[in-house]
């Protein structure tokens, strides 16, 4: 009996290649391909998969983390193995968080991913050792928790907008944009706005 795969990468020539590796390989078998989280979750529906091959980044809509954790919700819940380029710590936790059974990056070998699809569907956690200790050590050491707003005036602080700009952006007062800005430094255990932005891009909150 086949696995079955879903494949989930807003690139078709990332799935086109993907596609050729896992039908070459033996007991697997892609059911479909989607670009969205949205049409991921809507053909996971459908088709049922056993494993769902996410990428993190899917440009516009829902993102891997969230596409994942909307798949794991379902009632023929199947299990997802994100395969990315990126690798930052709030990213591989949030993964995990949202139910992730593995994270791969899409420079490991073809088989690598072939026998992270099977442990996935066999209910194994799928991480590369040096993932594995960040993993560990971030779950030890949680990520500031910053509101939404908050990442909004990080995300204008990092395109080098004054507190003036930011303020017309978000349409709020100068004294408002202050006290997020107090709040962020506080949060990210920082004390000015060019090490909040490279605290912000090294734990993935821009």
């Amino acid at each position: 009996m086949s696995i079955t795969v879903l494949l989930v990468d807003d690139h078709p020539v990332v799935r086109s290649g993907l596609r050729a590796v896992l039908e070459n390989a033996e007991g697997l078998r892609v059911v479909g391909e989607a670009a969205t989280g949205e049409e991921a979750v809507t053909l996971a529906e459908h088709l049922r998969p056993d494993v769902v091959l996410c990428d993190l980044r899917l440009g516009e809509g829902l993102d891997g983390i969230q596409t994942t954790a909307m798949l794991r919700q379902l009632d023929s819940a199947p299990a997802v193995l994100i395969l990315t380029t990126f690798d930052r710590d709030a990213e591989i936790l949030g993964a995990i968080e949202a139910g992730a059974a593995g994270y791969l990056l899409k420079d490991v070998a073809p088989q690598a991913i072939v026998e992270g699809i099977h442990r996935a569907a066999a209910g194994d956690v799928i991480l590369a050792p040096e993932l594995a200790s960040r993993v560990i050590q971030g779950m030890r050491n949680p990520l500031p928790k910053l509101t939404e707003r908050e990442v909004e005036v990080l995300r204008l602080l990092a395109t080098g907008s004054t507190n003036k700009e930011i303020a017309l952006a978000l349409f709020v007062s100068d004294a408002t944009v202050k006290s997020h800005l107090a709040h962020i430094f506080t949060k990210l255990g920082v004390d000015g706005r060019s090490r909040a932005i490279h605290v912000a891009q090294e734990t993935g909150f821009i």
